[in-house]
């Protein structure tokens, strides 16, 4: 894949100085661990182009390990969704590896921890655990359980592990400091007991370790330099580098904290996320309305557009939130030089042209692109005595500065003729069902031989060759730029934007579109960028999401200073 030199941040600075300086003594090595639970999404789009990209960037590798240490909520269809996301985005893994992978190795650091003296078995129930944490200002209460020897820590470990007790009788806690201003460092949890089927392990195991124990350690087994996590995950520092230290790795990884991503008019939490797929505000994790990568996708967003968004966010120490307009940029900066221009009528409305021939159609030839897009290419498009022309082009009392079709005013069709309206049509109601307009026979191609100007010029679709198909219009997911500011989990769900998806059905179509394969990207003039429904979409009834408007609808929205 090529790209433009990365933007500099102070995480490529600590690489850059690491290996500069040999820190480690190992090549650089990075790795993307999300946990197979649940579609990945913009926010994880992020961390792919800063872990991949730094392994690219110095010659190293990056790993993709999934960290399924939960049996009841991880599946395999999510491991292949998340495989085929990276691919996607445009980067390849150096290994494929499990924190499951190495639940044997886990469980011998457990055992010499116990051995050690840092880490005991502590029969406590769950409530009780929490409630003898303490608090920010007061010191935890110690275990009744601390105190056990060895001996009987062991032979308590084990029996957890050979599954002789229920689900919650014994946790094994690392034997830290219940004083600890870092209440994470409060002997914080290492395994527990869950008798529960293993996505890929089955039954193997019915102790299973929790993600301060796993990650730090696995990072330590794979030879990690620099473990990249947001900010959220600071406090677990320290429990990191003590049980990386603890198990004898010698040069272990560093965590460093970045800031995730923050996008207006979006979450990235997947536990909201599903919920919002459960309760029916989103038709599943694909829909082109969510920030996941399969919904972006769907929505006709390219994978260049995602890692250039990435690059021009950066990568922060300090949370700050992104516009939506810095997003939508990039996708249109992307799609603008990418996509041929084609011509689609989203609410029609009939134009006769009284003195075309009856029956007649010519093929007219159209550019598929402007001429500052570095490509080239076109297609013939046909014309004839009925037109399909955008509702809104025409006005009958319009406004000042309304170029577009007025009772008597000429106006150009793109690629067409020059064509006057000279009747408005209406039915009972009083409602505009059709124009009767002439046209110019010399103006073929939209000049006037007399070099007469004409102001406006508006798209259209022919009525005897267009085709029938629906247009799905989306817009933001929520009302407001950040639907968790309430703190309330029930909140955000009140924000879901009851018009964040407008389904059109009758729009008209070029017939240039039907030989192309779905997930075709197009630019419909003057109507925005948009794609043919990968799912939905057939020869005989195409369905065209819209990607992005043509122009910054956002402007409208954005507070004013």
């Amino acid at each position: 894949m090529s790209e433009a030199q990365p933007r500099n941040n102070f995480i490529r600075e600590l690489v850059a100085a690491d290996v500069a300086t040999g820190r480690f003594g190992r090549p650089v090595a990075t790795r993307f661990p999300p946990e197979p639970n649940g579609y990945l999404h913009i926010g994880h789009a992020k961390s792919i182009c800063l872990n991949f990209g730094l392994a690219q960037e110095f010659g190293g590798r990056c790993n993709l390990r999934f960290d399924d240490t939960n049996p009841f909520t991880e599946d395999m269809k999510y491991v292949e969704a998340i495989r085929h996301d990276i691919r996607w985005l445009g980067f390849e893994w150096s290994e494929e590896r499990y924190a499951s992978d190495y639940f044997d190795t886990l469980y011998e650091v457990a055992e010499r921890l116990v051995r050690n003296g840092g880490a005991y078995v502590d029969s406590q129930d769950e409530e009780a655990i929490r409630e003898n944490r303490g608090t920010v200002t007061e010191p935890g209460t110690p275990s009744p359980h601390r105190g056990r020897s060895v001996e009987e820590n062991l032979d308590l470990l084990r029996r957890m592990k050979a599954g002789e007790f229920p689900d919650g009788a014994h946790v094994l806690r690392a034997k830290i400091d219940m004083a600890h201003p870092n209440m994470i460092m409060r002997d914080p949890l290492l395994l527990r007991i869950r008798h529960a089927s293993h996505y890929r392990l089955g039954d193997a195991w019915c102790i299973y370790p929790l993600y301060d124990f796993a990650h730090g350690l696995s990072d330590a087994i794979e030879g990690i330099t620099r473990s990249l996590c947001t900010l959220e995950f600071k406090d677990n520092r320290d429990i990191y580098d003590w049980l990386v230290r603890a198990a004898g790795y010698e040069h272990p990884p560093l965590q460093v904290e970045f800031a995730r991503l923050e996008l207006d008019y979006t979450i990235v939490s997947k536990r909201k996320l599903l919920r919002l797929v459960n309760e029916g505000h989103v038709t599943g994790w694909d829909d082109p309305r969510m920030p996941t990568i399969a919904g972006l996708r769907r929505r006709g967003v390219t994978p260049e557009a995602i890692r250039t968004f990435a690059d021009t966010i950066g990568v922060a120490r300090k949370p700050a939130r992104v516009e939506m307009a810095t997003f939508e940029h990039a996708v249109r900066n992307d799609l603008n030089m990418r996509v041929p221009r084609v011509m689609c009528v989203v609410s029609p409305l009939k134009v006769v042209l009284t003195n075309y021939p009856e029956g007649q159609v010519e093929e007219l030839e159209a550019s598929y692109y402007p001429h500052d897009v570095p490509l080239t290419g076109s297609r013939m498009i046909p014309f004839s005595r009925e037109l399909w022309i955008e509702r809104e082009d025409f006005l009958e009392n319009p406004p000042k500065k309304f170029f577009r079709l007025t009772p008597g005013r000429e106006v150009r069709l793109r690629y067409g003729y020059l064509i006057t309206c000279r009747e408005v049509v209406k039915d009972d109601r009083g409602q505009i069902i059709e124009l009767h307009c002439t046209y110019d026979p010399t103006t073929r191609g939209g000049d006037a031989p007399d070099g007469r100007k004409v102001q406006g010029t508006i798209h259209w679709v022919s009525a005897a060759r267009g085709i029938d198909c629906e247009v799905r219009l989306y817009d933001k997911l929520f009302t407001v730029p950040d639907p968790e500011a309430g703190g309330n989990d029930d909140d955000f769900t009140a924000y879901v934007n009851p018009e964040s998806l407008v389904v059109v059905q009758g729009a008209k179509v070029e017939p240039s579109v039907l030989s192309d394969p779905v997930e075709s990207r197009y630019q419909f003039e003057r109507v925005g960028y948009f794609v043919q429904d990968a799912t939905d979409s057939t020869p005989a009834r195409p369905v065209f999401n819209r990607t992005v408007t043509l122009r910054d609808s956002w402007a409208k929205v954005k507070p004013q200073a």
